[in-house]
C-alpha cells in the first residue's frame, strides 16, 4: 500500500453488537459518534444507540490512513448503511454472541452488505461469546453464511480489547492484499 493511500473500512452490526466500543478501542483519535439516548428500551437495553455514523481513524507504518466508520444498528437507521458503504474497501461485521437474535442478525447484515458491495471482501467478529460454546457458535456462525453463499473469517473477539479489533482489521487489511496480487 502506498505511503499516500486512504482506505475506508465499515463496522457493521445490530444495536449493541460493540460498533461504537470497537472503533473507540483502535482509533487513534477520539472518535466522533453520533449517540442519542435510546428510546427503543424494550428492543435492547442499552442508555445510547449510534443515530448516524461513528468515525474514527488509524494511522498504519507506511502512512497509510485507514478510516473507520460505524453504521447504526436498528433497522430503521438502515438507508444509512448504503451511505456509509459507499466507497469501502471491506466490512467488518460485529455479531452479538450472546443475542438469541445472533444468527439472525448475521443473514441480515451480510445479506445486505454483499447486496450493497458485493466485490468487498467482509470479516465476522463474534463477540460476547462463552468459552463453552465459542466452537459450535463459530461453526453455527459459518453455516449461516454458507446458506446465503458466502463465506467470510470469523473470529471471537471482546471488541474492549484493541488487539482484538485490530486482529479484525488486519485480517481485512490481508485479504485485500490478497485481491491485489490476484490481479497482477
Amino acid at each position: 500500500m502506498s505511503a499516500t493511500q486512504e482506505l475506508k473500512i465499515v463496522f457493521t452490526g445490530p444495536m449493541g453488537a460493540g460498533k461504537t466500543t470497537a472503533i473507540t478501542s483502535v482509533s487513534d483519535i477520539a472518535p466522533i459518534s453520533t449517540e442519542m439516548r435510546n428510546h427503543d428500551q424494550e428492543s435492547f437495553a442499552k442508555e445510547a444507540t449510534t443515530v448516524a455514523l461513528d468515525l474514527g481513524h488509524i494511522g498504519l507504518e507506511d502512512g497509510t490512513v485507514v478510516r473507520l466508520y460505524g453504521t447504526p444498528g436498528q433497522d430503521r437507521f438502515s438507508f444509512m448503511w448504503e451511505i456509509i458503504g459507499r466507497g469501502s474497501m471491506g466490512v467488518i461485521l460485529l455479531i452479538d454472541g450472546s443475542s438469541v437474535n445472533a444468527l439472525p442478525d448475521l443473514r441480515t447484515y451480510a445479506a445486505a452488505f454483499a447486496r450493497i458491495a458485493p466485490e468487498q471482501p467482509f470479516i465476522v467478529g463474534v463477540g460476547r461469546t462463552r468459552a463453552d460454546d465459542d466452537v459450535e457458535l463459530l461453526d453455527a456462525c459459518a453455516q449461516a453464511l454458507a446458506s446465503l453463499q458466502l463465506s467470510a473469517p470469523i473470529f471471537s473477539v471482546d471488541v474492549r480489547k484493541r488487539e482484538d479489533v485490530l486482529l479484525l482489521i488486519d485480517t481485512l487489511l490481508a485479504s485485500l492484499e490478497l485481491r491485489e496480487l490476484d490481479q497482477v
